[in-house]
Formats: C-alpha cells, structure tokens, sequence
C-alpha cells in the first residue's frame, strides 16, 4: 500500500468515527431492544392489534377518497399502520385514551421520549411550539415516555419533568417498554405522525429536521380539514422557539459515557462490566473520553455510587457537559475546568461558587464553553452517596 493510499484509508475512517459520533449525539440508541431487570424478559414485539380499518363507520370520517392526498389503498401501499399505545404508568395531562378513538378526528404526533436525555430535552421546545400552535386545528401530541433508567419509571419523577419542561400535551408511562416495542423503535427521541385515515405519514429520528417535520404536520392538518369539511385554516411558516438548546453536533466528538457496570466501556482506570466495590487511583496521564474515577466506588448495574470523597476525570471534546445523577441527601460536587474553578463556563446548574448540588434525579448541567476544543473536567464529590449514571455531550 502506497502512502497516498494509506492517507486516503486514515481520512476515510477519521470521518466513518466523526459521523458515528454525531449520529449518536442527534438521537440517542438504545443499545438492544431487551430491558434489563424485571420489565421484560421476552425481547420480541408484544401481541397488539393494528389501529382498526379507518373506513369503518365507528370512525366519524368520511369513507370517500374525496379530498384525500390518496386513496386509503394507496396509503396502505405506501404507509404503515398506527399501532395502538400500550400505558405501562400513568397517564400526564390527561385521562387514560386510546389512539382508535381520536384516529378518524384528529392528527395525532407520537414522540418517544425520557426525560434525562439531553436530545430529547432539546426537542421539547419545538413540540411545544407546535402543540401551541396547531392544537386548536386539530394536532395531538402524544408524549411516550419510555425510560433509559429505573428512577424514570417513577410517576412523580415524571410529572415534576412535564412541568419544568413547559409540557402541556398529553403524556403515557411506557415503563414495561411494551407501546417501543409495538412501534419497533430504537431511539430517543422519535417521533411519528398518523394522519386522518391512521397511518405513519412521517417518521424523524432523533433531533433536528424541525422544519420537514413542521411542514408533514401542516400537510396532514391540510388534509384533515378537507376530510372532514372544517373550517380551520392551517398555520404556516415554521416555529423558532426561543428557549433552544443549541449546539453543533459535528463539532461534539465525546461520546455518550456510561458509570453503571452494565454500559461502563470507557472506564479507563478499573475493572469495566464488573458490579461490585472498588479502590480507583486516577493516572497523571489521562486520555480523551476516557472516564477515571478516584476514590471508593460500588458498582451497580445502571450508576456508579461514590462510597466517600471521591473524584470524577473526564477529557472531553465538546461545548456542553452534562451529568445524569442522583443523591438521597444532596451532595455539593465542585466543578472544575483544566485544574481551574469552572467560572464564566459554568453550566446552568453550578452556583458562582463553582459548586452544584446533586439531589433530585435528573440531568444537571456542568459546564458551558464557548468552543469545542479539548477540555478537562474534574469533580470533587464531598462524600459518600453520589450516584453518576452517564456524562452526555453537545
């Protein structure tokens, strides 16, 4: 091989890793589709009918292909089926219903989502800005939560979610992973739209694409308005929500980095897959999205827990830190940056002090800098009681 070919096959696989990572960054992958623990034990789809034939005369729309976009057989040829949600929880912003009941009066956006996840947190300012917009001509939302970590199964730890994160529209508790598995959806977040006559009309995985997606939603409310012989008139332009996250996931090149023992592949410093204690020293030499964990630390599972004073090294790559964590007490953690306190690049969850409190279950946010250059966090956990779960990026 000559060198200009070995040049060629290096620049080839840098970009395959770069555009890896971003994929990762603009939806989050659930690695398989069996859940851990007691939830699930049988990996394949669970049995649930098909919504019913729309043409039915229990449905209010009419059963012509007048004003239609196609036919009901042309849809069929081209489209999936909705599939009904199957509530494993409770019910947000609403009483218990079933999608036969609103498909044939309504167009219905479904968004797979769980509340720690930054790209999903990110999404929430537009499907807000389209419920707002477009709920009085006819849209749904239907926010599926189906949880990454076992305290997202918790109804109130949801609930406090949907209220802090300004969300009005309806939202099930898909604990039991049973409405991801009938939709065979692998992400978060993901959104689905079933148009009058209840089929998928448009599929988006992960964040961005806002405006294609805003577009199908006026196509499908265009649609329904014919149908049914109404007198709304559809919302143009598109929505630009002025509480966004942003970011430039190209730029971001650290990786998702899990503490559990079931997820911890880039724990550097210790024995990785491994449930149990142990007794961490952090090397002078660190390498990039690499995790290193000094101090006492029980294993488990989904998190880490820190059993004393402890720390937490991470070579990152990225505008934007965040922690997903816990602590029954509340433990002060004190951030900092390339052996400096965090300062001016405080995330919006450290006091002036440099110090953040971890209590609730949650996404916290550690650090903000204006470019995307490699950077050093250091956390100085207080003591015993830290669950850490996973670092995330943007």
């Amino acid at each position: 091989m000559n060198q200009m070919t070995k040049n060629i096959s290096l620049g080839v696989a840098a970009i395959l890793i770069i555009g890896a990572i971003w994929y990762l960054q603009a939806g989050k992958v659930r690695p398989d589709t069996t859940v851990k623990g007691d939830v699930l034990t049988d990996t394949s789809a669970p049995k649930n009918d098909s919504m019913p034939d729309t043409s039915a005369t229990s449905v209010s729309a009419p059963t012509t292909t007048a004003n239609r976009t196609m036919s009901k057989a042309e849809k069929a040829k081209k489209y999936k089926p909705a599939r009904e949600i199957i509530p494993g929880g409770g019910f947000i912003n609403a009483d218990p219903f079933k999608l036969k009941d609103i498909i044939g009066k309504k167009v219905i956006l479904i968004d797979f989502w769980t509340y720690s996840c930054i790209n999903c947190q990110r999404t929430t300012p537009y499907l807000n800005a389209w419920y707002q917009k477009y709920k009085d001509q006819g849209l749904v939302i239907v926010g599926v939560h189906t949880p990454e970590f076992d305290f997202e199964k918790i109804y109130d730890n949801v609930a406090k979610a949907v209220k802090d994160g300004g969300i009005k529209y309806p939202v099930v508790q898909d604990n039991n992973y049973a409405t991801w598995q009938t939709y065979e959806n692998q992400f978060w977040p993901r959104e689905y739209l079933i148009d009058i006559d209840g089929y998928i009309v448009h599929d988006h995985i992960g964040e961005g694409g806002y405006e294609e997606s805003e577009r199908a939603i006026q196509a499908a409310l265009k649609e329904r308005a014919q149908v049914l012989g109404t007198k709304e008139t559809i919302s143009s332009g598109v929505s630009s929500p002025t509480d966004i996250i942003s970011f430039d996931s190209q730029k971001t090149q650290s990786p998702e980095t899990y503490f559990g023992s079931a997820r911890n592949e880039y724990l550097a410093n210790g024995t990785s897959s491994t449930s149990g204690t142990q007794t961490l020293t952090v090397p002078q030499s660190i390498s990039l999205n690499k995790l290193y964990l000094g101090g006492i630390w029980k294993f488990n599972s989904e998190y880490a827990e820190s059993q004393g004073k402890a720390t937490i090294t991470y070579k990152f790559k990225s505008s934007n830190v965040y922690l997903v964590a816990s602590s029954v007490s509340g433990l002060k953690v004190t951030v900092l940056i390339d052996g400096k306190p965090v300062g001016a690049n405080a995330g919006a969850d450290v006091g002036p002090d440099g110090v953040v409190t971890i209590k609730d279950n949650r996404l916290y946010k550690l650090v903000h800098t204006p470019d995307y250059s490699e950077h050093t966090l250091l956390l100085e956990v207080e003591g015993a009681g830290l669950d850490a779960y996973a670092f995330t990026f943007g």
